[in-house]
């Protein structure tokens, strides 16, 4: 469904049973980062009247979303720790070249969201099927529905406000080029590398 070419190497949830809290602190900037980027799709694209409507929405769960992660860190004695670089999002932006229309920046943008959520998406399935914290589990199997509605709703807006048969074209050659970003990731204990 997601149509991730590489899955994620399941030893990768060994490595979060060992650093919860790091993964949950990671998992917190990932939200605050979400709310972020749909924050910034306003601004930058405010006549797309259909997409700053979802966006809006999109802000509240995210925010929601950081609220709810934060709240099992403290309920584990824990603060919030300091965000890290993300290896993951970095690679992947340098897919796109730099420029181009308002339309092409905006698609592009869209795709790196869609990515992004099937991704996140994909990793929460994995952690609520393989988790020994059941408690923990659960809470990823019920945030894996959220992060599959982002997918296609980034994947659908870039389709609508660009050309279906250019976008369908970008979105497979991205998928291939964050395949080969995966062989090297799935060692840490982040959400996405």
């Amino acid at each position: 469904m997601l149509g991730l070419k590489l899955p994620t190497d399941p030893r990768w949830v060994n490595i979060v049973e060992k650093n919860i809290e790091d993964i949950l602190t990671d998992h917190a900037y990932c939200e605050q980062k979400a709310a972020s980027t749909a924050i910034s799709l306003m601004v930058s694209f405010p006549e797309y009247t259909d997409l700053v409507k979802e966006m809006i929405a999109l802000v509240k769960e995210e925010i929601s979303h950081f609220k709810m992660v934060h709240d099992k860190i403290l309920e584990r004695g824990w603060v919030l720790g300091r965000d890290r670089k993300d290896d993951y999002v970095n690679a992947l932006l340098k897919f796109f070249p730099k420029g181009g229309s308002r339309t092409t920046q905006m698609v592009h943008r869209l795709l790196y969201a869609a990515l992004i959520e099937a991704r996140s998406c994909e990793r929460f399935r994995l952690l609520s099927e393989e988790l020994q914290d059941k408690e923990l589990a659960e809470f990823y199997r019920k945030l894996m529905v959220s992060e599959a509605n982002h997918y296609t709703m980034f994947l659908g807006f870039a389709r609508q406000y660009g050309d279906r048969k250019e976008v369908d074209e970008k979105w497979q050659q991205l998928l291939d080029f964050e395949a080969e970003i995966m062989k090297d990731l799935s060692k840490k204990e982040t959400i996405h590398g």
